[in-house]
């Protein structure tokens, strides 16, 4: 598979090392640049060999790259609208030698515009923002990662309509939106399970990791939290390191 490298506009592109370097990415050097979130979608997507999955907002493919690394045969689609960063997630499949279909297309737009059947599992990390009163304006290179333009609910119908019936669908989130994040996804999906994400065991959860199934009827389970960082002077839980090195899942 030969892809073209991508150019950048204004800026440089650098590669970074996942998953202990079983993942090469090239990104760029500045602007929104994946980081903890991609790692904690990759590592609760919980696909298996042969599924079907689907991510909402790909970008330059951190969460597929890291996917396929996990579980090997899993069958990739992206989704992303800026098309320089569609054709650097392709570059980063070739680099990795991933076979992975990267369209470039709107959320907004909706599942049915794609022309694709349902998939197994649908995956997403939506931009945390959709009011733009709601933060300082954030730099030109990270508005398209941190601002959804049409709203949680696009996203959350795009995944909705994405997957098969009895299908997973799995977002990382801003933690004060789990209301609306269970809200909107109720319409069609429930059987949810949540994980908080604290930044330090006394502090709130920033973060929360929420699986629904599409047409489940289960009750919601609250699931043991993950903590990111201690105060003993290292930069991340035991816990949290064994993620980013690919060593552990955050399984639902």
């Amino acid at each position: 598979m030969t892809v073209a490298p991508y150019v950048p506009q204004g800026g440089d592109i650098v590669e970074d090392a996942l998953l202990g370097g079983r993942v090469r990415l090239r990104q760029p050097a500045r602007g929104y640049r994946a980081g903890m979130d991609a790692a904690l979608l990759a590592a609760a997507a919980g696909a298996g060999p042969g599924e079907r999955v689907i991510e909402a907002g790909c970008g330059a493919g951190a969460v597929l790259m890291q996917v396929v690394a996990r579980t090997p045969g899993v069958r990739l689609t992206g989704v992303e609208r800026d098309s320089a960063m569609a054709a650097l997630a392709r570059e980063n499949a070739a680099l990795n030698g991933v076979e992975a279909e990267i369209v470039a297309a709107d959320v907004a737009a909706g599942f049915r515009a794609l022309g694709l059947e349902p998939f197994d599992r649908a995956i997403s990390n939506p931009p945390f923002f959709d009011d733009p009163g709601a933060l300082r304006a954030p730099a030109a290179g990270k508005h398209a990662a941190w601002m959804a333009d049409d709203g949680l609910a696009a996203w959350t119908r795009f995944l909705l309509k994405a997957v098969r019936e009895g299908g997973r669908i799995v977002v990382v989130h801003r933690a004060d939106r789990l209301a609306d994040l269970l809200a909107l996804l109720g319409v069609k999906a429930g059987s949810f399970s949540v994980r908080p994400v604290h930044p330090y065991a006394d502090e709130p959860a920033k973060r929360v990791l929420v699986q629904a199934i599409k047409t489940g009827k289960a009750p919601l389970r609250l699931l043991s939290p993950l903590v990111l960082h201690d105060r003993s002077g290292g930069k991340h839980t035991a816990e949290a390191e064994a993620i980013l090195r690919g060593e552990a899942a955050l399984p639902f």
